[in-house]
């Protein structure tokens, strides 16, 4: 516990009146961390720490890798920009690798102000401070991209905007090179990297050139997980957190239809939202460092669940088999095609599914039609509106309340640079080597209006991919993955003890997340569903 006697030690305090410094040391936070343990983080409402035994380390992720800024010594603090910009961290706090790690204080802005109306040689002291560090900060936004990994091709080229995505969503800082006029009969993307010049590369070519693991180190593990959404990576967290040799397979990239939100509002802890890119790049984050393996670009081609002493194998493409007592099975859902004839030669070049921040570059000063009604398909709206010459969104049915929060519905009705058209849906796409115009049928007028749209954002719901898997696996109609009760009541399921609750009728195969029949289709459900999962692992794990 802090005293008064332990903060008169400390030199900011030592214009503090007594009894002022009696109420600071009843107030304030006394936080004791282990080395390398963080008490705050680039984004977070402000405070002010002060470091009173050890030291502390300011780090800031730039050209994608975390960077140490700044040290902190004890009776030195951090957090003077925020207090006196009253601006979440522009950086986030560690306590520094010393054997003894740190102990730091955290004043609040209710104590803090009390400081400053009892000495006001404090703010002033602090102003100063955070004047040198946004200086040194600007220095450093200003740096060039390091990278040895350069992407170039034409804006509206679909292959080039597949890769840049790729790399985007798997943290690989990259430069782009935009081509207004390519050269005719000229292939695209040219991914440049340490030296090499590839020409139109799939996915894995670039995941091995940039040094991505599309290899399992191992064939044995204790878990396995297919795929890497927010389900699949809270599961990855949590197994390897509690020793679990983990494993997660992905097909494309982390994130998984979360990561191409542009922004969500609902998810708690983050008071002012946060993108989906963003929310999956700290998950990712958080397997890697406790230990997960995440390989990319790998689909599966088979699971036999019942494999014997091996437990289950899982083969993926190209023949590499895993085995491991248990699988995860949080492969999500993949967003349904709009039903337009020629649609598929406008994908990627004008028409696209689920919509990133990434993405808006190619809204900028486009026209922007938005297909859909859901949260997804609002958030867009919003945050294409900034970028795009108009915005609409075409809606099938009546209006935007059976489908979308109020919150999103009461943004968009006030912001002027988005439209609305209700029981509308697009009948044709039009363009040469990119979209152009497309024609909206009225569904209540019976009219059909050809639009100038050169981007067409598609979220109108999502289908289960699960065709693949062993009928060992039961499905629902709607080909969703059945657990817990439901799972026992099929006739795979052949057990005397039940499934446990996000067991599927395959012992050893848990399903969490979209792709589960019955899940509540929320980025919160599907994470809470990840942690759920290993708790039952180890249950599970224990019966053998």
């Amino acid at each position: 516990m802090i005293t008064a006697e332990t903060l008169r030690g400390i030199p900011i305090f030592a214009p503090v009146p007594e009894a002022t410094l009696d109420e600071v040391a009843r107030a304030v936070e006394d936080i004791r961390l282990m080395p390398g343990e963080y008490f705050a983080h680039e984004g977070d409402e402000r405070a002010l720490f002060i470091v009173v035994e050890g030291g502390a380390e300011i780090t800031k992720v730039i050209n994608g890798e975390e960077r140490v800024i700044g040290r902190r010594k004890p009776g030195q603090f951090f957090g003077e920009v925020p207090m006196t910009l009253s601006t979440p961290f522009p950086a986030s706090g560690r306590a520094a690798d010393a054997a003894e790690g740190a102990r730091i204080i955290k004043l609040d802005v209710t104590v803090y102000y009390t400081l400053a109306a009892a000495a006001p040689s404090i703010p002033a002291r602090v102003a100063g401070l955070a004047r040198r560090y946004l200086d040194s900060l600007q220095e450093m936004a200003a740096e060039r991209l390091e990278t040895d990994v350069r992407v170039i091709g034409p804006r509206s080229d679909a292959r080039t905007h597949e890769v840049t995505g790729f790399l985007i969503r798997n943290q690989v800082a990259f430069e782009r090179t935009t081509l207004d006029e390519p050269v005719a009969g000229d292939r695209y993307p040219i991914l440049e990297h340490g030296g090499a010049r590839t020409v139109d590369p799939s996915l894995r070519e670039v995941a091995t050139a940039v040094g991505l693991d599309v290899v399992p180190a191992a064939s044995d593990y204790d878990v396995v997980i297919l795929g890497a959404g927010p389900a699949g990576l809270t599961a990855a967290v949590n197994g390897a957190a509690e020793g679990l040799r983990t494993v997660v397979i992905e097909s494309v990239a982390p994130g998984g239809q979360a990561g191409t939100s542009t922004r969500i509002e609902n998810y708690t802890g983050f008071p002012f939202g946060i993108s989906g890119d963003d929310l999956a790049s700290r998950a990712l984050k958080q397997a890697k460092r406790l230990g997960a393996e995440i390989v990319v670009t790998r689909t599966v081609e088979s699971i036999e669940p019942d494999a014997g002493a091996a437990g289950v194998e899982i083969v993926l493409d190209g023949g590499d088999v895993l085995r491991a007592p248990v699988v995860i099975i949080a492969t999500g859902v993949a967003w349904r095609s709009l039903p337009v004839p020629g649609i598929d030669r406008f994908r990627g070049n004008g028409v696209y599914y689920g919509a990133a921040r990434s993405d808006a570059s190619i809204a900028q000063g486009a026209d922007v039609c938005i297909v859909g009604a859901g949260n997804s398909a609002g958030q867009a709206a919003l945050f294409f509106a900034r970028h795009a010459r108009s915005v609409t969104m075409l809606v099938r049915g009546p209006s935007l309340e059976a489908s979308m929060s109020r919150y999103l519905i009461d943004q968009i009705a006030a912001n002027d640079g988005v439209r609305v058209q209700t029981r509308s849906e697009i009948v044709g796409l039009y363009g040469g080597s990119s979209l152009e115009a497309i024609d909206v049928a009225d569904r209540t007028s019976g009219a059909t209006v050809r639009t100038e749209a050169g981007v067409v954002f598609v979220m109108i719901g999502a289908d289960a991919v699960t065709e693949w898997m062993p009928s060992a696996v039961a499905r629902d109609a709607h080909g969703f993955i059945l657990t817990g009760a439901d799972a026992a009541a099929t006739p795979q399921w052949g057990l005397d003890r039940r499934p446990f609750a996000l067991e599927t009728s395959a012992p050893g195969v848990f399903a969490i997340g979209d792709v589960r029949s019955g899940s509540v289709k929320r980025v919160a459900a599907g994470v809470g569903e990840g942690g759920m999962a290993v708790a039952f692992v180890h249950q599970y794990l224990a019966l053998a």
